[in-house]
């Protein structure tokens, strides 16, 4: 039995671009057919594999994969699934049977460091089981983490919305100065790495007195008498602060400033730690305040995207169908900085295998000395990322984000148990 279908899933967080990631590997395997056969989605990723259901994406014309490269959020739909190691094989021996049921020889995983272990262990599973799967990773995250690639799809736009919202609220909190002093505080992603938090310095475009004033990252342990001093050093000056909080920022010691909920396996979700500063600042120095947490909208901005981030998913997700049709099974379509003014980039194959699992921090150039900013450095490797913008049509006053139709394939094994 020919194994020729290409399956296509994703994982994790959704981006902005992350379906421009998935109409270019549609549109890349359909010019190599018959070599390629039918081009399949999964529906919620691993997940979807799991339970048979999948999506046929014969369904999408052209003029449809054109509205799903510019439509944010996960058309084929995403989960958070990692792969066990304790079942006894039950969950790989389900995953290969549906890759023979449906003759899947090519799968391409969209996601980030977890996604990357996924694709390390399949292509290691089919090895051994002497299976011709070629599994293939595509990196996405606006946390852009990833270790192996000089940046992730997804980051460039959620910076550059970020970075957008800090200017604006600047310009607005600056228009409002009282005599009792004011605060902004914008609190963004960032579990355990300060990359989307780095990015609102752009703001600031080098100014000392812009916003934002302070910016606290996870790399860096929350130092509460030094933040307080550079607050009010600042709001005597100016009339009021802006600060920039990552979610995952901790203590000295390590513990989390703030958390949300803690599930009975562990996980924890975050989200707080922007009120938790706002209402510290009010308490230890009585200032008025503000906070705002941006949460799914920063992830979600396809009104505002960087052009060079579509541009590199794109890229990724065709680079991917090429390495697995060339047997590069295992390996990571990853983006290369080549040069930095004028910016230019490539896409190359990366080993899954010692990245997987891994985050890439911010590196300590691009910390200031004092642990509250970011240097020069940081923002000349982020601002690259977020440039050139990227019309959307409109419909009724709307960005036109219509529903695509996704029939799904007939299932033909039994109902998944697990």
């Amino acid at each position: 039995m020919t194994h020729s279908n290409l399956l296509y899933a994703h994982s994790g967080g959704v981006t902005a671009v992350i379906n421009a990631t998935a109409a270019a590997v549609i549109e890349t395997a359909r010019s190599y057919a018959p070599r390629i056969g039918k081009v399949l989605a999964a529906h919620r990723g691993i997940g979807g594999v799991l339970a048979e259901d999948l999506i046929d994406t014969d369904a999408l014309d052209e003029t449809a994969l054109e509205r799903l490269a510019r439509t944010p959020g996960g058309a084929f739909g995403s989960c958070r699934f990692d792969l066990p190691r304790d079942d006894g094989g039950a969950v790989m021996d389900r995953l290969f049977a549906v890759f023979d049921a449906h003759r899947i020889g090519y799968l391409l995983y969209n996601g980030g460091n977890g996604s990357m272990d996924a694709v390390a262990r399949l292509h290691d599973e089919a090895l051994r089981r002497g299976h011709p799967l070629q599994c293939v990773g595509v990196p996405k995250t606006v946390d852009n983490d990833i270790v192996g690639t000089d940046c992730c799809p997804g980051f460039g736009s959620a910076a550059k919305y970020l970075a957008t919202s800090m200017l604006e609220a600047g310009l607005d909190i600056a228009s409002m100065v009282g005599r009792k002093g004011s605060v902004f505080v914008l609190e963004v992603m960032g579990r355990n790495t300060g990359w989307l938090a780095a990015a609102t310095a752009l703001a600031a475009d080098g100014d000392p007195e812009r916003a934002p004033h302070v910016v606290l990252l996870p790399e860096v342990g929350f130092d509460e008498a030094r933040f307080l001093q550079r607050v009010r050093e600042t709001t005597e000056r100016l009339g009021y602060c802006t600060v920039t909080v990552s979610e995952g920022i901790r203590r000295a010691d390590g513990s989390l400033l703030m958390e949300k909920s803690r599930d009975p396996r562990g996980y924890v979700q975050l989200g707080g730690a922007g009120s938790a500063i706002a209402r510290l600042l009010h308490e230890q120095l009585g200032y008025k305040h503000h906070w705002a947490i941006p949460d799914y909208l920063q992830r979600a901005s396809g009104h505002w995207l960087s052009a060079t981030d579509r541009e590199q998913a794109m890229a990724v997700g065709r680079a991917a169908v090429e390495y697995a049709l060339a047997g590069g099974g295992g390996q990571m379509s990853a983006i290369r900085r080549l040069q930095d003014a004028p910016y230019r980039w490539d896409v190359v194959a990366v080993d899954t295998r010692p990245i997987a699992n891994l985050e890439r921090a911010l590196p300590s150039a691009f910390l200031s000395a004092d642990g509250l900013h970011v240097t020069q450095a940081a923002c000349d490797y982020i601002r690259p990322l977020i440039e050139g913008e990227f019309t959307q049509p409109v419909r009724g006053g709307l960005p036109d984000y219509r529903a695509f139709e996704l029939p799904r394939l007939a299932r033909l094994l039994p109902a998944w148990a697990g």
